[in-house]
């Protein structure tokens, strides 16, 4: 189970299944696969019932959800995120990260009626950022290593937040009350799994957090949002514990799943100059803004305090860490699924211009992070 941790093959995984979907979509096969997707699958006794694509991107990816949670949780509780001084300059970056692409995205699609599509560039795919400076980055500094983490996961928190707020309609509170409940029994219980009756308790974590992701769901709250709850909820140590036993599913199931059903897109056979604008907003704006949106952050970032504490945060390094935030992929192809959920032929063009802004900024960021390895490893060399 050890190589399922690995954030290389959590990449290749990715990858391999998105370029499967899109493949196989654009095949004879491609009906049945997309007939496949639709089909809905009842939970009996009770009001869910979902696509087989909805059970993916809704519940799956809730475990990817809960984990960055846990992650995320451990930066802030004991990690580089423990402080506001450690915190602000990747967040800094962060944030010129998803303005500059909000910006970009705008501009090309003023006037067309699709500028609800602006979350779609903000997002970075964690995993395969970090499968790329696996692969790519051997030598670089560790204090790089942890900005880059740290850049990430902002981003990714950035991301659930956007989900949380602006693709949520006329919640249904009674719902959310009763999650909230869900939650903190959670939460509660989690405290408890290193006494005797460990096996009696998680079980009934499972349950909980079972009955918390269908009333959070029921609430018109996207179901992604019950995994980031669930994971900021649980206390310190059995949330890593937890994490390290669901790593080898997220990265072999639940996200390689996710991306094939999410890439299960017919090509559209219209000239490149009909492709609607969000085609190009994407496009543009996760490669291109974000490595302009997080160098410039990032150059903000790095006068902000001690000099010494920034001495690897280089404009080169800067520039790779923009690349990798433009490896939008899982996030942002489920916010293009829910921006542009009405309007099937928009959302199959978003699609397209995910992976391929995705697939630039990982060649960019690949020859970025080889060069910036090389450097440090040469320097080191020379001491």
């Amino acid at each position: 189970m050890k190589f399922l941790r690995s954030e290389r093959v959590g990449a290749m995984l990715l990858l391999v299944a998105a370029a499967l979907g899109l493949v196989l979509a654009n095949t004879s096969l491609g009906p049945a696969v997309l007939g496949f997707k639709e089909l809905h699958l009842a939970v009996p006794g009770t009001p869910l019932d979902l696509s087989i694509g909805h059970w993916v991107a809704d519940g799956l990816l809730a475990v990817f959800f809960f984990i960055v949670a846990i992650e995320l949780k451990h930066e802030l509780v004991a990690g580089e995120l423990n402080s506001p001084a450690k915190a602000l300059r990747p967040a800094i970056a962060a944030l010129g990260g998803v303005i500059v692409p909000i910006a970009i995205f705008l501009s090309i699609t003023a006037g067309s009626g699709f500028e609800q599509g602006w979350p779609i560039p903000t997002a970075t795919d964690i995993a395969f950022a970090l499968g790329i400076l696996a692969v790519f980055g051997k030598g670089i500094p560790s204090r790089l290593r942890i900005f880059l983490l740290a850049l990430a996961i902002l981003d990714d928190l950035i991301a659930i937040v956007i989900i949380a707020v602006f693709f949520t309609k006329q919640p249904n509170l009674l719902m959310l009350g009763v999650a909230v409940v869900g939650v903190t029994l959670f939460g509660v219980l989690s405290r408890f799994t290193g006494f005797r009756y460990k096996k009696v308790i998680v079980p009934l974590m499972v349950v909980v957090a079972a009955i918390t992701w269908g009333c959070v769901y029921e609430s018109g709250v996207h179901a992604t949002i019950a995994g980031v709850a669930l994971g900021l909820s649980m206390a310190h140590t059995p949330g890593m514990r937890a994490r390290r036993a669901l790593e080898p599913f997220s990265n072999a199931v639940a996200l390689p799943l996710f991306a094939f059903f999410a890439a299960l897109v017919m090509i559209p056979q219209v000239p490149i100059a009909q492709l609607a604008p969000p085609f190009w907003g994407i496009l543009i704006a996760l490669p291109v803004g974000k490595i302009i949106g997080i160098t410039l952050g990032g150059l903000i970032a790095s006068r902000v305090g001690p000099r010494n504490k920034n001495s690897d945060l280089t404009l080169t390094s800067l520039v790779a860490a923009g690349a990798l935030g433009g490896i939008g992929f899982t996030v942002s192809l489920l916010m293009n699924e829910l921006a542009f959920a009405d309007v099937p032929d928009v959302s199959a063009e978003g699609t397209l211009a995910v992976l391929l802004g995705s697939f630039v900024s990982m060649i960019v960021s690949g020859l970025l992070v080889s060069r910036l390895a090389r450097h440090h490893r040469r320097e080191r060399a020379l001491r």
